[in-house]
């Protein structure tokens, strides 16, 4: 959507003070013991105290509050039995709905100890979220926003994930336009002010191609690498964005 009034920058803003704070709620619970079902119980309190409803359930029938996706599991991940260990990555997506607005982030967050690789990984994935942050403005080709957070993650030594990509979001969650973490020529549309778009780096440590998993939701790295996911629902403007999801990643 694009902003036309400041009602709906009002609504989109509580929206997203929503998500970001059910994102914080579940990523302060991660810890080796607890269940992705556990942790997806904790998000769904939280939204249910703040009013808000899970979007993903609400929109497409999602069996779960949020998305919660481990490893090699890149997205759309499944809340379920499994028991998260020392070593994971555990992935929490929060999408919400609040009055008629939408605003989805994302975190990536290690369970237990700090590894190199992960830290490595999760360093790739923030910093290419705060510079696509920092450049899109209006009249940005969307195609330049994904080379941007290409050239970022490479300079990590990781890999974007092409076939994922960000969207417009606003109304609902999925809205145009697709907004690509990749260069291609394809996507030559320049942002608008005023447009809300989700920005979210979704990398990994080895290849870029992805597969769906027999669950029929989950997508996993197609080599089995450890993926990470970054993401802020954000308004683009004339100069320095309003991140909308605006804690810390």
């Amino acid at each position: 959507m694009c902003i036309t009034s400041p009602e709906e920058l009002a609504g989109l803003r509580r929206a997203g003070e929503v998500a970001a704070s059910v994102r914080e709620t579940a990523r302060a619970a991660v810890r080796p013991g607890i269940t992705t079902r556990e942790l997806d119980e904790i998000a769904a309190g939280a939204m249910s105290r703040l009013g808000a409803r899970s979007a993903p359930k609400l929109v497409y029938g999602f069996p779960g509050a949020i998305c919660i996706s481990v490893n090699e599991e890149a997205v759309h991940g499944i809340p379920g039995p499994r028991v998260l260990r020392n070593g994971d990555l555990v992935k929490l997506d929060v999408t919400v709905e609040l009055e008629g607005f939408y605003a989805d982030t994302a975190v990536s967050v290690p369970v237990g100890p700090s590894q190199p690789e992960l830290e490595r990984l999760c360093a790739a994935g923030r910093s290419a979220l705060t510079r696509a942050v920092s450049v899109a403005t209006a009249g940005l080709p969307l195609c330049q926003l994904g080379r941007t957070i290409e050239d970022e993650v490479a300079r990590h030594g990781c890999s974007v994930l092409p076939m994922l990509t960000g969207h417009g979001i606003g109304h609902t969650i999925h809205e145009a336009p697709t907004v690509p973490q990749h260069w291609d020529p394809m996507f030559e549309q320049p942002l608008r002010d005023g447009q809300v778009i989700a920005v979210e780096p979704i990398i990994c440590l080895g290849g870029r191609g992805v597969c769906d998993l027999d669950d029929g939701w989950t997508v996993a790295t197609a080599d089995g690498t450890v993926s990470a996911h970054f993401e802020h629902t954000m308004m683009v403007t004339q100069g320095r964005p309003v991140v909308l999801t605006n804690a810390p990643c």
